[in-house]
């Protein structure tokens, strides 16, 4: 009997042991956060809020981990490989429709960095009009494929006004003058191209979807339902760690930081691109003061719902709305 107390007691500090570190604070909770771009100035808030332990600060041990084209945020929420995410609107559209349950906690990106850069050397585009007798870059079952097609149908256009041209990763079609205006993130892409061709003395200008209605949702944060359900004060507590992340890393006065920081995640681009980038990332998720970083556009989700529908990438409605959960 006494040896069974012994060893219950001893099971009890063990498990206690875990919860506490040696200098006895409360030991900080791990979890797992699958980003969906790769280290670079398009996360600058995610890292900043690792990198300068805001989210040790909160209590939270966060691995980040990197995304790219093989990485899927609401998959690995599913197996349990990750317990928050980044993922863009049709993502989660598409991952709703079919059974899916993760929800949105913030939007990061305000407005859509996926844009098209275009020679200014070219007549100006200032409406969907002006989009006729151009060869238009997409990238067929991409996400700038369905933009342009709504843009296309607001304007009246139909496909054979216009060429559309199938791109990949390489951006030499453009270079070559063999495609007029070519997709590509406004935030990454942008400054790199437009430094290139700036050295040939040729001009850039940038056709941007929102400024024409179509407000097609991009990056956002995602967990589970289950989470929400299970450990809501750990996801009050993450959400607001991040958001504070990406307030800070935005601000004019931590812009030497956030830099500093960039540069040891991102050393193939160069400094004065990262400085731009990080310019034109700021613009993106807060387009004004009145906007607090991490607010959710409900009717931008709502429109990306219903240009899925109209383009039949969904079988029906999943009313999105109902899957917004802001936490601030």
């Amino acid at each position: 009997m006494f040896g069974r107390s012994i060893r219950g007691m001893f099971i009890f500090l063990l498990m206690m042991g875990f919860c506490f570190q040696a200098d006895g604070t409360e030991a900080a909770e791990k979890l797992n956060y699958r980003l969906k771009w790769l280290f670079n100035t398009s996360v600058v808030g995610d890292l900043y809020a690792d990198f300068y332990g805001i989210f040790k600060a909160n209590g939270l041990d966060v691995t980040l981990k990197e995304g790219g084209p093989e990485r899927d945020a609401i998959r690995e929420l599913e197996l349990g490989h990750a317990q928050f995410g980044v993922a863009s609107a049709d993502q989660v559209i598409r991952a709703r429709s079919k059974g899916a349950p993760v929800v949105v906690l913030a939007q990061i990106f305000q407005a859509n960095p996926l844009q098209w850069i275009y020679r200014t050397s070219q007549p100006p585009i200032l409406s969907p009009e002006d989009l006729k007798g151009r060869v238009i870059g997409i990238t067929y079952g991409g996400n700038d494929e369905t933009i342009m097609r709504t843009l296309l149908a607001k304007g009246g256009i139909e496909e054979r006004e216009v060429r559309l041209f199938s791109v990949r990763y390489d951006f030499t079609p453009f270079y070559q003058k063999k495609v007029d205006i070519w997709p590509v993130y406004r935030n990454s892409q942008g400054p790199i191209l437009a430094e290139k061709l700036g050295k040939e003395r040729e001009d850039v200008a940038f056709f941007d979807p929102s400024r024409f209605g179509v407000r097609f949702v991009a990056n956002s944060v995602v967990t589970s339902e289950r989470m929400v359900r299970e450990h809501p004060e750990t996801v009050r507590n993450f959400i607001s760690a991040l958001l504070q992340g990406w307030r800070e890393a935005l601000k004019t006065e931590n812009r030497d930081k956030s830099l500093k920081m960039l540069g040891q995640f991102d050393r193939d681009t160069a400094p004065d691109i990262r400085s731009k980038q990080l310019s034109i990332t700021r613009n993106l998720i807060q387009p004004s003061h009145e906007v607090k970083i991490g607010t959710i556009d409900v009717e931008a989700w709502k429109q990306t719902e219903k240009i899925m529908l109209e383009q039949k990438l969904i079988p029906e409605p999943v009313f999105v709305e109902k899957v917004l959960m802001p936490q601030e």
